[in-house]
């Protein structure tokens, strides 16, 4: 057996292992205990006029005073009621109000998403995943959650792949590092009346706002292969 040979096999071996880690991460490694209000969860957001904003005016609570939201599971079963609906902290000062209920009209044409934003922190909500990110009280400032997609069920269990994600105002626009440390994935900023959402895959997409969840919106439509092994 060569030399090469050797190496070869050694090098094989330590990317697969390497590899391994990675799935397992991706979709084993436990997450955060879902500290979500259930009766957040439990409600229906899908009434409310997203067009009447909450006042900031400090005289409730502080994004640090509410639990951290997360997606239950790889999707919410329906649209939730609002995260941040008794926060009164007003946005930071570097930061720009985008808050409300989007719908896209051009790029990911159809996509609906509710902004919601409170001091430094924002939560986004859309497609069955809540998206926390920023002070609360009871988790890291990184969503931390998942994106969504079910790749595979395993004993009927879903199983979606991991993510983490900081979102920090720079030039009036929300950049959202992978990871915190990592690099700029997505980016949200107004443009006039209309909310751009910049994806890490180039695509750009922008939204109107409107008042009212559309009825499809109600219940996520599953994503993902959704592979069943058994």
């Amino acid at each position: 057996m060569s030399v090469v040979f050797k190496w070869s096999i050694r090098i094989l071996g330590f990317v697969s292992v390497i590899l391994l880690c990675v799935f397992w991460l991706a979709f084993f490694s436990p997450r955060p205990k879902n500290m979500t209000d259930p009766a957040v969860l439990a409600g229906d957001g899908a009434g409310i006029d997203y067009c009447v904003l909450p006042t900031l005016d400090g005289s409730g609570k502080q994004a640090v005073d509410i639990p951290k939201a997360n997606t239950p599971g790889c999707a919410y079963k329906h649209f939730p009621l609002p995260i941040l609906s008794e926060c009164t902290e007003p946005i930071v000062e570097d930061g720009s109000d985008i808050r409300g209920l989007w719908e896209a009209t051009s790029g990911r044409v159809g996509h609906v998403e509710r902004v919601e934003q409170c001091g430094a922190r924002t939560v986004i909500t859309t497609a069955g995943i809540i998206h926390d990110m920023g002070p609360n009280s009871t988790g890291g400032v990184t969503s931390n959650d998942t994106e969504g997609s079910v790749l595979f069920t395993l004993g009927g269990k879903e199983h979606c792949i991991r993510t983490s994600a900081s979102a920090i105002w720079r030039d009036q626009k929300l950049e959202f590092n992978a990871f915190k440390w990592g690099p700029v994935v997505v980016r949200r900023y107004r443009d006039g009346d209309q909310l751009v959402w910049e994806y890490a895959d180039g695509s750009v997409t922008r939204m109107n706002r409107i008042c009212k969840l559309p009825a499809q919106h109600k219940t996520p439509t599953p994503r993902g292969r959704r592979i069943k092994i058994f």
